[in-house]
């Protein structure tokens, strides 16, 4: 087959994604790709495309990360994502560092491998770096913290990343309407950049978590967010600075440490399957 590359598809607590090795395959319009592999029904399926590839030399990184989302824009970060690139790199042969340095558009994040049994990577922990509570270019405080969408008022949290989320407490987690409201909150005018929304509720000592993701919609998991919400629990004094954020794809564990105020999440990271694929 002509114009073909070869790809993985992986997922971290089922959010997936579509992996590109760039140091071999050239993807000349990774917008376009993303829309068209990304589609369930038509495509390969998935929440976006990452591309693996060499970071800039004045960043001192091993590796670097893009990532699009499926609707074709380019997002900042995915902590999901960047478990996945630590589990690929180690097992697929490309180092044997067991810390790597992950050049991504919110700076480069420190990945620390977990092995196991037969050499496999378990779990990853990331160094998301610190949380910030004010980004002018991400979120207008104006709103005061409460948005309206449909016919339902919302308070929340404005907790950044790297990319901007908005994290909302509600007594009714499961029966919320993530898709409905997500996507009103997504583009709220609150928010220049559109955000991630995240619904969240205390559970049996856990912070149970629904995620509208900008650019992708309702997704199983999202690491960033996992970390907004953390923070955002904490911020309120729902919870301490150690949380177990369960979402639809699974749980991923977070610290907000106090020693240097960066927030560390650990989680899975798992090969789905390898294929071909035509350019767009």
């Amino acid at each position: 087959m002509a114009n073909t590359v070869k790809f993985t598809k992986m997922h971290g607590a089922g959010n997936d994604y579509i992996y590109v090795n760039t140091l071999l395959y050239s993807i000349p319009d990774p917008c376009a790709a993303s829309r068209k592999w990304s589609a369930y029904h038509t495509g390969i399926g998935s929440d976006g495309l990452v591309l693996i590839g060499k970071p800039s030399i004045r960043s001192g990184a091993d590796f670097s990360m893009r990532i699009f989302n499926a609707d074709g824009s380019e997002a900042m970060m995915c902590g999901n994502a960047s478990r996945c690139i630590g589990k690929y790199l180690y097992e697929r042969g490309l180092t044997r560092k067991r810390e790597i340095r992950l050049e991504t558009l919110s700076g480069v994040k420190l990945l620390r491998l977990h092995t196991g049994a037969a050499d496999r990577v378990d779990s990853v922990t990331v160094d998301m770096f610190e949380p910030r509570l004010s980004v002018a270019e991400q979120y207008d405080d104006g709103c005061g913290g409460t948005l309206t969408a449909a016919f339902r008022t919302f308070r929340g949290t404005f907790v950044s990343m790297g990319n901007p989320h908005f994290v909302c407490f509600v007594d009714d987690v499961e029966g919320m309407d993530v898709a409905r409201f997500g996507s009103i909150m997504e583009r709220d005018a609150a928010f220049p950049q559109r955000c991630n929304i995240e619904f969240a509720q205390v559970m049996g000592g856990k912070l149970r978590t629904r995620v509208w993701e900008r650019g992708s919609g309702i997704t199983m998991a999202c690491g960033t967010g996992a970390c907004a919400t953390a923070v955002a629990a904490a911020l309120t004094g729902r919870a301490g600075r150690r949380s177990a954020v369960v979402m639809d794809g699974g749980q991923l564990d977070i610290e907000w440490s106090e020693a240097d105020n960066h927030v560390y999440m650990t989680g899975p990271a798992e090969f789905v399957f390898d294929g071909e694929v035509e350019l767009p």
